[in-house]
């Protein structure tokens, strides 16, 4: 009888562990998971992940979609996440879309941008103090107007302030993306009357087209933002144009030190124009289709799975190549850095690059026939390692 007690007290301190371990990793789930997901129209919502989790729906209704990836009606389920099919995790919504086909790029373009204002970059001194800084100016701000002019390049700002012949001029700026006004004094220093500052009114480089919208004639490109170098601020866009590319070459990545694309802009000519310059990346319409490729159907977030997958890419300037790769994290959370880890896997490419390079940035990312993400950084420690964007999320940004 002892026996049989002490059995049963054993199952049941195994039985409440599990629970324990149960509701701990719906838990897990429940910060994780988005509560907001798309699925392909007449298909249910399944996501990919580790253990069992299943969606049970408990209503639907019809709405408008707050995103581009549709402009239309479609269909909103609202739906209780399920462990094992019997935790309940959270409850979400599924908004039923029709999945968009884009053409995936993998070639690279030349970026050109122009600041809506201006960027200090720095601050310096000028005999013995530091007029911006003294008004209340800082690295990361941008000069929007002076005295009531518009300013839209480092020469505006300079003319303005040498005019001013000392007196106080009245700057509009934007900070963390509220409007500040100061009261800035130049002081004349070696000649000419100065602020105290180093501003920025334009940026240039390489990246890489991730997707084409035959419909629409919209491109996404580069997976993040373009940042100025000194403050890492993102560069307001006033106008940005895409620049043909001739590549040069390339200088492999190693450890401690990644490597990068190298080019150079092909005359004055434009393919295109860039429009927005966010968190997702470079987007804008091209002219024409920038490759010969046939559109593949956008992955959604949940539909990704850990394992094999291609990046598209081009070291030439020729045909992008298909290399493969291996997809080893999925960060579903709102809250995540990053959205993916990816792995190059491909001896090619290892061999001539080492792996990721600066200038790979929008690179797509293919896996069961579908653009799932853009390859966005490099690891500097390990350039065969790096971080990705889901595909919706850049789809997200244009129609």
């Amino acid at each position: 009888m002892t026996g049989t007690r002490k059995r049963i007290r054993c199952f049941a301190a195994m039985m409440c562990t599990a629970m324990t371990m149960l509701v701990g990793l719906a838990g897990f789930y429940r910060v994780m998971l988005p509560n907001r997901f798309f699925v392909s129209e007449g298909e249910p919502l399944m996501i990919s992940s580790v253990f069992s989790i299943t969606a049970k729906p408990t209503r639907s209704s019809y709405t408008v979609a707050l995103t581009s990836i549709s402009a239309r009606s479609s269909r909103t389920t609202e739906n209780t996440l399920m462990l094992f099919g019997m935790i309940p995790i959270k409850n979400v919504t599924a908004s039923s879309v029709e999945r968009p086909k884009l053409v995936p790029c993998g070639s690279a373009f030349g970026i050109k941008l122009l600041t809506d204002g201006v960027m200090v970059v720095d601050l310096a001194e000028v005999n013995g103090g530091c007029p911006a800084k003294e008004c209340g100016i800082r690295e990361g701000d941008i000069i929007i107007s002076i005295n009531g002019e518009n300013i839209q390049s480092n020469g505006d700002v300079s003319d303005i302030i040498k005019r001013s012949r000392g007196k106080k001029c009245d700057v509009i700026l934007k900070r963390d993306g509220k409007e500040v006004r100061a009261a800035l004094s130049p002081v004349y220093s070696e000649g000419a009357y100065k602020a105290g500052m180093w501003v920025r009114d334009s940026s240039a480089g390489i990246g890489t087209l991730t997707f084409y919208n035959e419909e629409t004639g919209e491109f996404a490109g580069l997976g993040h933002p373009v940042c100025d170098s000194d403050t890492g601020e993102i560069l307001p866009l006033w106008e940005g144009a895409v620049g043909r590319i001739r590549l040069t070459g390339f200088i492999p990545s190693s450890k401690g030190d990644p490597g990068q694309l190298t080019g150079e802009f092909d005359g004055t000519d434009t393919l295109g124009e860039i429009t927005l310059n966010c968190e997702e990346g470079l987007f804008g319409r091209l002219d024409k289709c920038p490759v010969n490729s046939a559109p593949l159907e956008l992955g959604f977030r949940q539909e990704i799975e850990k394992g094999s997958a291609t990046m598209l890419c081009s070291l030439d300037g020729g045909t992008p190549k298909s290399y493969s790769v291996e997809i080893e994290q999925i960060n579903l959370s709102q809250a995540a850095e990053h959205d993916l880890v990816v792995k190059v896997t491909d001896k090619e490419l290892i061999a001539q690059t080492g792996g990721i390079v600066q200038g790979m940035s929008g690179s797509p990312i293919i896996q069961n026939g579908r653009i799932v993400g853009a390859v966005t950084h490099v690891f500097i420690e390990d350039p065969t390692m790096g971080y990705g964007i889901f595909g919706d999320r850049m789809a997200s940004k244009i129609n």
